[in-house]
């Protein structure tokens, strides 16, 4: 495809950072290797560290001034930390990435050699994953799930690190909504996508931040957010007992009319009720998580503060 690109990009490396002082001190020289003779800038987001992460940061800006930093005022979440990065990066292209190497710096000359072929956005797909089966079984099971029941389809196996053309990061820039999956929002702005297959290391300094209940809430909020079909679905069980239950009057009707009047059973009775009560419960739990979804949304509250400026200029 024949698409004008600017021989001489600037790549924005987006980074969001929760603790992690072990990882930015071979993260930097990973992305300076696979970047050298390239113009390229490194946005820090400092999610609310506690730990060192900020003070190296400050001290790797001091010397270098392709690297900048946001630090949020609190922990917003890594979705709105990505969120600020977008925001504050220059580069012609865009390319967000963790801090823990497993997503490979190396991997992105090939992101702006498809990116020069025209595509916009150029993601990376992990063949084999360095992760232990708990989260491979997981991660597996969501996309399946997510894209069984969303109109928007997530190619599996691929996370935030991927390369967006300047006019798609500000596609997303403008998107309204707050609480924000990103996984979604990159695969529902669509243009020209093409993938670069890697394996995917497993992590060799810091602690992973999400533990499985993280996990779970995170693809909680994924599927509320690009699909109703939760809601639907208790609109059709619900209708499918309504019907069972007039069959079953029906049948009792009979019964009696044949056989004459008996008592039911205490227990059975129990257990219908106790088991009716449990379903209305979860679809009330179903339909509290999208009214939710819409008081965060109806606050129009900022997706994030930023504390302080690396530089200040």
């Amino acid at each position: 495809m024949a698409v004008d690109r600017t021989p001489d990009p600037l790549v924005s490396v987006v980074v969001p950072v929760l603790d992690e002082a072990e990882s930015i001190p071979r993260l930097l020289p990973a992305i300076a290797e696979a970047l050298a003779g390239i113009r390229y800038e490194v946005v820090f987001v400092d999610d609310g560290s506690t730990d060192a992460t900020l003070a190296i940061i400050r001290a790797a800006a001091a010397g270098d001034p392709r690297i900048r930093a946001l630090s949020l005022s609190r922990r917003f979440g890594k979705e709105a930390a990505l969120s600020a990065g977008l925001d504050a990066a220059r580069g012609d292209v865009v390319v967000p990435m963790d801090a823990d190497l497993q997503d490979p710096p190396a991997l992105m000359p090939a992101m702006l050699a498809r990116w020069r072929e025209g595509f916009d956005v150029v993601y990376g797909q992990r063949v084999v994953r360095g992760d232990g089966w708990a989260k491979r079984l997981s991660a597996g099971t969501f996309y399946r799930l997510f894209n069984r029941v969303s109109d928007t389809r997530i190619p599996a196996d691929v996370g935030d690190f991927r390369l967006m053309d300047r006019r798609v990061v500000e596609v997303i820039r403008n998107l309204p909504e707050r609480s924000r999956f990103m996984k979604g929002i990159f695969a529902w702005v669509g243009f020209p996508t093409a993938s670069v297959p890697y394996d995917r290391p497993i992590r060799d300094a810091g602690k992973s931040k999400w533990p499985l209940w993280r996990l779970w809430n995170f693809a909680l909020d994924g599927i509320t957010a690009f699909s109703t079909v939760p809601l639907r679905v208790w609109t059709y069980f619900g209708g499918l007992v309504a019907l069972f239950a007039f069959l079953y009057a029906i049948f009792i009707v009979l019964r009696v009319m044949i056989l004459g009047i008996d008592l039911p059973g205490y227990p059975s009775l129990m257990a219908v009720v106790l088991f009716l009560g449990g379903v209305q419960l979860i679809s009330l739990g179903v339909m509290g998580e999208y009214i939710g979804r819409l008081v965060v949304e109806a606050k129009q509250r900022p997706l994030y503060i930023v504390a302080e400026r690396i530089p200040v200029n």
